[in-house]
């Protein structure tokens, strides 16, 4: 086994009014995955709900969750929408990156 990070590729999909990014490890056929739920916006902004993340055993310990939660926060920079970590992983990530406060809904 190599101690080269694992080459994950993350993508958006929406599905209906919440979405999904989904987390695929080179040469692997298993996927991680993020849901999140639409929820009340707050000060004028949209919020996400970051429902539950998903990691398959078999891809497991490569940093996939952690790649899946800072692509949803690089979202909310980017596009200016808050999130709500419902998710105890995505809220433990918050709590170890205290500069993502301002993401925070």
């Amino acid at each position: 086994m190599s101690n080269e990070p694992a080459q994950v590729t993350i993508t958006h999909h929406v599905a209906g009014q919440g979405g999904r990014y989904v987390a695929v490890v080179e040469g692997e056929t298993e996927e991680g995955y993020l849901e999140w739920e639409p929820g009340t916006a707050r000060d004028g902004k949209e919020v996400r709900i970051a429902a539950h993340t998903i990691v398959p055993r078999a891809i497991g310990g490569r940093g996939v969750a952690a790649a899946l939660v800072e692509r949803l926060v690089e979202d909310a920079g980017r596009q200016d929408f808050l999130i709500r970590p419902d998710c105890s992983y995505v809220a433990a990530k918050f709590s170890e990156n205290p500069d993502w406060a301002a993401l925070k809904a």
